[in-house]
Order: C-alpha cells, then sequence, then structure tokens
C-alpha cells in the first residue's frame, strides 16, 4: 500500500476527487471513467466487503489508523492532505473522514438478479438520488430481494445515494433494465407479476392486492413530479395505489416504496 502525503494537488491520480458536487459532470464522468466514489468508513468497508476493488483512497490524517485496515489488501494509493487542501479539491469539508474511488463493477443480467427472487422493485426514471438511496434502504429493511432500475433512472452508486442507502446499494442485488418495450416482456418471461403503483380510474387498493397477492412480485415506482410514464402503466399486470386520507394524492416515492415493499412483502411471507 503507497500511502501519498499531498500538499499540491498536482498529482493526476486525484482527479478522481475533483469537483464531487458538480453533480451533472459526475454523472457523466464517473461512469465513463468506471468509477464510483464511496463516503466515509462504514461505506468504504462495505464496498471492500461486497469485492468492489478500490482504485485509491483520499483520507484525512486523523482517520489513517481506521481506514487502513479497511482496505489492507489493496495495492491503491492512499492520500493524505490537510483538510483546506481536501475541501479546494472536492468542493465540500470532508467531516466523514474518508472517500474512496472505487472501480465500478460491471452489472450484471437481469435473469441473474432475480433468480430466486419472489418480490423486486422497478424504479423508472427516477430522478433524486436520495430517493434512489432512501429506496434501496426500504428494500434492504423491509427483506425484498432486488432493484431494477430504467435507463434513465439516477445512478445508485452516486455518492449520495450511496450515503441515503446507507451503503445497502453495495449490498442489495440491482442491475438496469431495458426500455419497456422489451423489459416487461423479460420480467413477465420470468415469472413475475407487474405491479404499476400509480393513480388511475383503474387502479386496486394495496391491501386488495395483498390479499390475493402473486407468487413473484415486481413493484414498479414512478418519477417524482409525473409518477409512472405511460407505457409503464399500460405494460403493467395490475395497477396499485396506496388509499390516502385529507386531500392528499400520494406519498413520496421513498414513503410509497415502504409501504408497498412492506404490504406486499408481508403478505407474501404470510
Amino acid at each position: 500500500m503507497e500511502i501519498v502525503r499531498i500538499d499540491t494537488l498536482d498529482d493526476p491520480r486525484l482527479a478522481d476527487y475533483a469537483k464531487l458536487t458538480d453533480v451533472a459532470l459526475r454523472r457523466v464522468t464517473e461512469p465513463e471513467g468506471g468509477l464510483y466514489i464511496a463516503e466515509s468508513n462504514t461505506v468504504i468497508e462495505r464496498a471492500v466487503a461486497a469485492g468492489h476493488v478500490p482504485r485509491s483512497i483520499l483520507v484525512q490524517e486523523k482517520w489513517v489508523s481506521s481506514v487502513l485496515p479497511l482496505v489492507a489488501e489493496h495495492p491503491g494509493p492512499v492520500f493524505v492532505g490537510p483538510d483546506a487542501l481536501m475541501e479546494e479539491l472536492t468542493g465540500f469539508h470532508m467531516h466523514r473522514g474518508a472517500l474512496a474511488a472505487m472501480h465500478r463493477p460491471e452489472l450484471p443480467s437481469v435473469a441473474s438478479v432475480v433468480e430466486g427472487a419472489r418480490l423486486v422493485v422497478v424504479l423508472e426514471d427516477i430522478v433524486d438520488h436520495t430517493n434512489v438511496g432512501a429506496v434501496f434502504r426500504s428494500v434492504a429493511g423491509l427483506g425484498a430481494d432486488a432493484v431494477l432500475v430504467s435507463p434513465r433512472c439516477a445512478d445508485p452508486l452516486y455518492r449520495r445515494s450511496v450515503r441515503v442507502s446507507m451503503g445497502t446499494v453495495l449490498q442489495v442485488p440491482w442491475t438496469r433494465i431495458g426500455p419497456w418495450d422489451t423489459a416487461a416482456a423479460e420480467l413477465r418471461a420470468l415469472g413475475f407479476h407487474l405491479a404499476a403503483m400509480a393513480l388511475t380510474d383503474e387502479s386496486v387498493a394495496l391491501d386488495e392486492f395483498a390479499a390475493a397477492v402473486p407468487e413473484r412480485v415486481a413493484l414498479v415506482m414512478g418519477t417524482e413530479g409525473q409518477g409512472l410514464s405511460r407505457e409503464a402503466v399500460v405494460a403493467a399486470d395490475t395497477v396499485v395505489r396506496i388509499p390516502m386520507h385529507h386531500g392528499v394524492d400520494s406519498l413520496n416515492v421513498a414513503a410509497a416504496s415502504a409501504v408497498g415493499l412492506w404490504a406486499v412483502g408481508h403478505a407474501q411471507r404470510a
């Protein structure tokens, strides 16, 4: 392991950590560069435990002794430097101790991700990384099996998604699906009943759906503003709504996923 103490930002290997607060930039540069950023000792530990390989580590001096054991088997450089220089590099104060530029694992096939699964979540075009991370945490905490994300859905491995998920993005199996004209047929061929969470005249209440729950269910959740696309609703086997009160029409997608997962998962296990 190479420990590099820095007093300038001239080392080109530090480029992985530049401008981490520029979301638009990172959406492009991280996937294209084959990396993602893991933030905090806990997330780095979970990433390594999941078999992900760090390209390098950026750590505050006071956290070196706690970070080194987590990456002891990996040869990448560990950059150590003053807080002010790290803030200049990343664009924020590193109060969580450490960052790791991790090699992004190759995405598995849909079939391999859902093998043996009874309950999965499909995220269509969710744009808020916080919501993506929160859904993953609900999936992990409520005992669902996997997450599938649409081509335009926010990156589950973006730093905020990973952090909000408490690192469960690194534990829950997930991959990307194709557009609905192929994805729906693929999921149905794998034995899944597609349940679209949406408000339509034909929708059934969640408790009604759970009362006769199918053996394998894919809960399809839509984007924050407009909800599910027409293509997703048309592709579904059942459209499901969460009954609401006091004039509220719907929940935030992260909250709705938790409610849906609890109801369907509980019914499947009953």
